[in-house]
């Protein structure tokens, strides 16, 4: 027992040691100060504008953004920070749909470009594989992940320094490499108070669409940018509450890293996986758990659902279940097939919920994996973890 708690207390040291030279990578004494923004035009609520971002090849940089105001705010407000994927930009749409919840919004770009989509003059570094992946030769604080945290951490800054923002109530939501990135600003920044990775984790060395460039990087390069950019390095040091959402069959972020990346973080956690959710910005921003999950912990709002761990015996699984509002259903799903994630055909059959608790029966064949879900009046779902019964398990 105490040779066994020794090595429990050496990997915990290990984590700390290298979250905090990671960590170093970033000027987070200057990232947490307010920016001074330059705005731009406005559209109702909406304005655009820019602030500073990080050096890139020797030359100050600009990042581009929209904030968003509820017409009617008084007194100070909570607000979200939208952190846009692969292929996306600053959303004024989705800025609007937190203002409208009575959010103050802030969505940047981090592709370098502005409102018309245009390059900027004085834009950062591009989001695509090259930047991410491939400009490691030219130091660490050239690559799209070191310019992206950065411009994140910004972000909240600027949020916090608002009038109209409560700097005790702003929340992080991204989406994709979004994701990603709420993942591992949550392990950089503790003035977030609740943050929602949607798709994005760690652990993508070990399996995610980005595998064959991993296998093709050079050794010394692919392990420092595990060391300082994959989320699992980061999220061991997040403490606030997170919701993880994402599909079984996600084609870029598979449950196995996603499990391994949302066991992590110290803090409060809900899960939200979703039988063959699509990819995407919008279905990202889409699932209403996301703001009640927000109001949850940001405006003292009716909480989601809550499943215990799930305990079988046999075909019949169980969990306890804890919901502030009325459940209108219970669903068992699993799969019996191996191979890829996302190749994976999924089942999905009602559980009972009978006094306090979710049954639900497997079926006979191994291998599976299965997890419960439970839904409220409001259409929001939570999740259990899932897990993995081997082909010898009964």
């Amino acid at each position: 027992m105490e040779a066994n708690s020794d090595a429990i207390s050496d990997a915990i040291s290990d984590a700390i040691a290298r979250f905090e030279r990671a960590a170093r990578l970033w000027p987070l004494g200057e990232l947490t100060q307010a920016p001074e923004a330059t705005w731009l035009e406005r559209w109702g609520a909406v304005r655009s504008l820019t602030y500073p971002g990080e050096p890139y090849g020797g030359k100050p940089t600009r990042v581009f953004a929209y904030y968003g105001v509820p017409r009617q705010a008084s007194g100070r407000l909570p607000a979200m920070v939208l952190v846009h994927g692969g292929g996306g930009r600053a959303f004024a749409d989705w800025v609007m749909a937190w203002v409208r919840r009575g959010y103050v919004a802030l969505a940047m770009d981090l592709t370098g470009r502005g409102i018309d989509g245009e390059r900027l003059p004085d834009g950062g570094p591009e989001q695509d594989h090259e930047h991410i992946f491939q400009t490691m030769q030219e130091g660490l604080t050239e690559t799209w992940p070191y310019h992206a945290v950065a411009a994140v951490i910004r972000g909240v800054s600027f949020l916090a320094a608002q009038p109209e923002v409560d700097p005790d109530r702003i929340g992080l939501t991204g989406i994709s490499w979004g994701g990603y990135l709420t993942c591992v600003v949550s392990g950089l920044d503790p003035r977030l108070k609740a943050c929602a990775p949607v798709y994005g984790c760690g652990h993508l060395h070990e399996n995610s669409a980005w595998l064959p460039i991993f296998n093709e990087m050079p050794a010394n390069e692919r392990q420092q940018w595990i060391e300082y950019f994959d989320p699992s390095r980061f999220l061991p040091a997040a403490q606030m509450p997170m919701l993880w959402v994402n599909g079984t069959n996600d084609f870029a972020y598979p449950l196995d890293s996603y499990q391994r990346s949302y066991r992590l973080p110290r803090g409060p956690r809900a899960l939200c996986v979703k039988v063959y959710m699509s990819h995407g910005h919008e279905p990202g921003w889409a699932p209403y758990e996301i703001a009640i999950f927000m109001d949850q912990h940001l405006r003292q709002g009716t909480p989601l659902p809550t499943l215990s761990a799930m305990q079988r015996e046999g075909r019949v699984v169980t969990a306890e279940v804890n919901a502030p509002l009325p459940l209108i259903r219970a669903a068992i799903h699993y799969t019996s097939d191996t191979g890829p994630w996302q190749q994976r055909a999924w089942c999905s059959v009602p559980a009972r919920i009978e006094a306090g608790r979710v049954i639900g029966e497997l079926p006979e064949r191994r291998p599976l994996v299965y997890f419960l879900t439970v839904t409220d009046e409001r259409d929001a779902t939570v999740s259990a973890e899932h897990i993995v019964l081997e082909g010898d398990e009964a």
